[in-house]
């Protein structure tokens, strides 16, 4: 069974929860495998991957609005500031979230359920470009 393997560059975006199911899917050269599994890891940890409700954006919204209110920015008790008061709570919302997903393929296509997307969760301010390395592998 082979195995492929991209990095997928995603665009700079502001802080929030953000819908990447296009362009992570975008990134990919997947062949038509009948059985499978993809797996995507984001190499930073300031930010996260999810996957949750593709459809309405007020989710989204509602999921960045609950994690800053659970992980303030400069919380007196964060002794991590190196970056500015965002840096140890981005942190701490991505060990909440995640940094890896995997996704079964089946019949050549991603297995998510209908209402289903990827989240990229940018916690900071200023998060950049972030890198995701998504491998693959099916028969």
């Amino acid at each position: 069974m082979p195995w492929i393997q991209s990095v997928i560059r995603l665009a700079p975006r502001k802080r929030g929860i953000h819908l990447v199911t296009d362009e992570i899917r975008a990134g990919l050269q997947l062949p038509r495998w009948r059985c499978g599994l993809l797996h995507l890891f984001l190499q930073h940890s300031s930010a996260s991957l999810a996957i949750c409700e593709n459809a309405d954006p007020d989710v989204r919204k509602d999921a960045a609005t609950w994690l800053d209110r659970v992980v303030p920015d400069g919380a007196p008790y964060f002794r991590h500031d190196a970056e500015g008061p965002d840096d140890m709570p981005a942190h701490l919302k991505s060990l909440l979230f995640g940094t890896s997903l995997t996704i079964p393929i089946r019949d050549g296509e991603w297995a998510l359920g209908t209402w289903q997307g990827i989240w990229l969760g940018e916690h900071r301010d200023h998060g950049g470009e972030r890198t995701v390395v998504a491998t693959a592998h099916g028969e």
